[in-house]
């Protein structure tokens, strides 16, 4: 059933469809960009080896000491590498104006559709690879700040709604959330304004089990309703949206439920931006460094 809705999907988009068993690889090819290494690691979630990339700030090689906090970005739905030397460009040219202090960068490897969570049907672990084992690999691998205050989660459409859920989830593990251009944030998986219901519906079977209440029952609205108390404890959480973004409304119901909650959070809404990685970033400007620096000031 949901292989002949993504074949049909694939056909009215015009583009290649493979079956998301040779989809979605636990190993990807290597981004060669400066300022980046490639690298796999054992995983004993996934019970085989997962690729990711980092980028080390100059810093990093000129002490053999300092301890760096981390981002974690998250990327869209397709795979994020051709994004890569996009955004490392984006992150030295602040770290050499000095708009924010050194950090690394792990970019996740979260499969074209991993939708940063564990599928239903046990197949692919997403959550607790990324959660459990790339992390504890990370720290035990590289000179970072080890704990939450030194972990941030960020971003873009699907990694919007991967940061978003396990920031929600695990307080005790990551500091600071930032939850960009973020879909899907809607309660139910058929009402998707830029995937479309077939290929909605085709994730939903494959990683969902085809079972709306367990989509709602791990989503991002979900969780802040179950830790909400932790939350606003220990979180530093902000939700940017371009106002000609598709999934603005989905984002704005989402930052309405926080308000709720009572649990604070920044809302910034930035005009004329549509759903794209870059323009939202360019955008934002100093405020994005602002909130970096807030995450991982004392």
């Amino acid at each position: 059933m949901a292989s002949s809705i993504l074949l049909s999907a694939c056909i009215l988009a015009g583009v290649p469809c493979l079956p998301f068993a040779q989809r979605e690889a636990w190993v990807t090819p290597e981004v060669k960009t400066p300022g980046v290494i490639y690298r796999t690691f054992e995983s004993a979630s996934a019970k085989q080896l997962v690729s990711y990339h980092l980028y080390r700030p100059k810093a990093y090689d000129e002490s053999d000491t300092t301890r760096f906090p981390v981002v974690y970005w998250l990327h869209g739905s397709g795979g994020g590498l051709a994004g890569i030397p996009a955004l490392v460009r984006h992150f030295q040219s602040a770290i050499d104006d000095k708009k924010v202090a050194p950090f690394l960068v792990v970019f996740v490897n979260g499969m074209p559709n991993g939708m940063y969570v564990d599928w239903k049907d046990g197949s692919v672990p997403m959550e607790r690879v990324i959660v459990d084992d790339l992390v504890t690999h990370i720290d035990a691998t590289y000179r970072t700040l080890a704990n939450r205050e030194g972990r941030m989660l960020d971003g873009f459409s699907m990694g919007g709604y991967g940061a978003a859920r396990f920031g929600l989830k695990y307080p005790d593990k990551f500091r600071a959330v930032s939850i960009l251009g973020a879909g899907p944030m809607q309660a139910d998986l058929r009402d998707a304004p830029r995937a479309g219901r077939q290929r909605a519906n085709a994730i939903l079977e494959r990683v969902y089990g085809g079972d709306p209440a367990h989509f709602l029952a791990v989503s991002p609205r979900t969780l802040a309703t179950k830790r909400a108390t932790e939350i606003r404890a220990k979180s530093l959480i902000r939700i940017v949206i371009g106002d000609r973004d598709e999934t603005l409304p989905a984002n704005r119901d989402f930052h309405e439920h926080l308000e709720t909650l009572k649990i604070p959070h920044e809302w910034i809404v930035l005009p004329r931006v549509r759903h794209e990685t870059m323009a939202v970033l360019s955008a934002l400007g100093d405020r994005n460094w602002e909130f970096y620096r807030k995450s991982f000031g004392p």
